[in-house]
């Protein structure tokens, strides 16, 4: 009888188990299983033509996983086969967001261009075989001959040169006898085919152009389609995991590699890129932005490269957390921004300091506290993580504090300081309003209010209670530092393109306040640094623009969240 519950209670784990795993895991089990494969290896194949962003994190700790989880390699690859659009500069931006993700791939990094001359004598064994010809049609003659998804295609005029002929004339593309776009090298499959991919595509054009990589050795460069599964081939990679916009380029994959004759070639599965809302990921449209100075750079903060990530505050951790949040699926769909910002969040709670900043202030003078006394209190850095200690926070007279912490006439639930109320300053003593200054124009400049001794560190010893708490910076002892407020650079309301195929950009989607007051904990804040301003959010000092006499720090996030988890 135990012997069955045993035996029951292993099933229903292992069904557990299964349930949990995506239907990639499945298939590598599968694979494994029937032994298709003795082991795993995946990689991550960025095209070095812009800088990565959240989609392609999903993408890179998808492969580093799966990987780690069947004890196979990881391999980071460029795919630069294209030199028109790519740069050194991106090479070094997408190797640091990779290594900051944690996708650890060792000595594992490698460059398609460094597998040119494999490619080439694999175009060479495919002319040999009868699979690829040379052709002289214009690229919008190739089209036109391509057909559509309701006509096939009509062959080439030049689909039947002989081997020799196309020996010789792709010799001549490599060595340069051709202008750009005069010939181009085409498998031989089926212009009948019902998948337009395979209707005689381009695998070689000719390009005279300077390469990162190779410099001026090569004229000719593969198509990506061709490249890509050799790539693959060559570093045995075991699981080609991809997006969904390649599901039909999958027949060609499989025909290159076999016509190859690559031994245990590759497979390639599919799943639905994440798509966030009201957030700009094409590299044309960021490539504007920053050509016409919105923003100032790839890494400005309002975009969702991971670069931009990373100088905004967010973390690696935050990022794997809304990966495995959003999950692995086979159908498209979006997420909201808001998903995002929670993981942050969720992340930095309990991790960071909650130290006080004052973003629009104004002053506050304590009447009856003694004439040029400063003190020194104690207080906790997070009271929900005692294990970060605490600090020592001056304290005097004069004080800043929010402008909004203080009405002279108060609204309806308003808790805060207006004449005659008594509120709580934080860690500090309870004060009871007096009244207020104001300039010419009625603008408050200066609030007034006297202090009970008796409340220091922010409790009454008679037990009265206080409904408002508010944060302050003593004013003899506060730094200044100049804060950035960030929305969405997306108009959420109109959406992300006009009529005219332009972007919506939203006029606020940047707020400078140039003059904040912050206690002097903060002034030590290096790039990359993060806190909790209390009832500000979460900010981090900006790894571009702060420097010890002019401190800039970076909004993360607000500290409410419209995103709840299902439980």
């Amino acid at each position: 009888m135990e012997e069955n519950k045993i035996v029951a209670g292993e099933t229903e784990k292992a069904e557990k188990e299964v349930v949990s795993k995506n239907f990639i895991e499945l298939e590598i089990d599968k694979d494994l299983a029937e032994g298709v494969y003795d082991h795993v290896q995946t990689r991550f194949p960025p095209e070095p033509n812009g800088y990565l962003h959240i989609g392609h994190a999903k993408s890179i700790l998808l492969n580093y996983g799966l990987a780690k989880k069947y004890g196979g390699k990881f391999n980071l690859r460029f795919d630069d086969t294209n030199p028109t659009k790519e740069k050194t500069e991106f090479v070094e931006s997408i190797l640091e967001d990779v290594k900051w993700l944690g996708a650890d791939f060792e000595d594992r990094l490698y460059f398609a261009s460094n597998y040119f001359e494999q490619m080439y004598e694999c175009a060479v064994k495919l002319i040999k075989k009868g699979k690829a010809f040379v052709c002289d049609l214009s690229a919008a003659e190739i089209k036109e001959y391509r057909g559509d998804y309701t006509k096939p295609g009509k062959e080439s005029p030049y689909r039947n040169r002989s081997v020799e002929e196309n020996l010789a004339l792709f010799e001549n593309m490599k060595n340069g006898v051709y202008k750009d776009g005069e010939k181009v090298l085409r498998a031989k499959i089926d212009m009948a085919s019902p998948n337009i991919n395979m209707r005689d595509p381009v695998i070689y054009r000719v390009a005279h152009m300077y390469h990162h990589n190779t410099k001026d050795r090569w004229c000719i460069y593969p198509m990506y389609d061709f490249a890509h599964p050799i790539e693959d081939a060559i570093e045995h990679i075991t699981h080609s995991i991809c997006t969904l916009e390649f599901e039909d380029h999958r027949p060609l994959y499989d025909w290159v590699v076999r016509e190859c004759e690559f031994e245990n070639p590759p497979r390639q599965i599919e799943f639905a890129k994440m798509y966030l809302t009201n957030v700009i990921t094409g590299k044309r449209y960021i490539k504007k932005l920053v050509e016409d100075g919105i923003v100032d750079g790839w890494d400005d903060p309002r975009l969702v490269s991971i670069a931009a990530l990373r100088r905004r505050g967010y973390t690696p951790e935050s990022i794997r957390k809304f990966v495995d949040l959003v999950g692995v699926s086979k159908a498209n769909s979006s997420v909201d921004y808001a998903m995002l910002e929670y993981c942050i969040r969720e992340d930095l709670k309990l991790k960071k300091p909650r130290l006080m900043a004052v973003l629009d202030p104004v002053k506050l003078v304590i009447d009856n506290y003694p004439e040029g006394q400063m003190e020194e209190l104690e207080i906790p850095m997070n009271l929900e993580n005692p294990e970060l200690g605490s600090r020592i926070v001056p304290f005097g007279k004069e004080l800043y504090i929010e402008r909004e912490d203080f009405m002279e006439v108060r609204p309806s639930k308003y808790f805060r300081l207006y004449p005659g109320n008594e509120v709580r300053l934080m860690g500090a003593y309870f004060v009871t309003c007096t009244g207020c200054e104001k300039d010419e124009n009625g603008n408050v400049t200066v609030v007034h209010c006297t202090y009970d001794p008796q409340t220091k560190g922010g409790s009454s010893q008679d037990g009265r209670k206080v409904k408002g708490t508010i944060h302050w910076v003593a004013a003899q002892t506060a730094k200044t530092a100049e804060c950035r407020l960030y929305e969405n650079i997306i108009n959420e309301e109109e959406g992300k393109l006009d009529s005219e195929g332009n972007l919506n950009l939203n006029p606020n989607s940047l707020t400078v306040v140039p003059e904040c007051y912050i206690e002097p904990e903060l002034a030590k804040a290096q790039a990359f640094d993060s806190f909790q301003f209390v009832r500000n959010g979460y900010f981090c000092a900006d790894c571009k623009d702060s420097r010890p006499e002019h401190l800039v720090f970076n909004r993360i996030v607000s500290l409410k969240s419209s995103f709840k988890v299902a439980k």
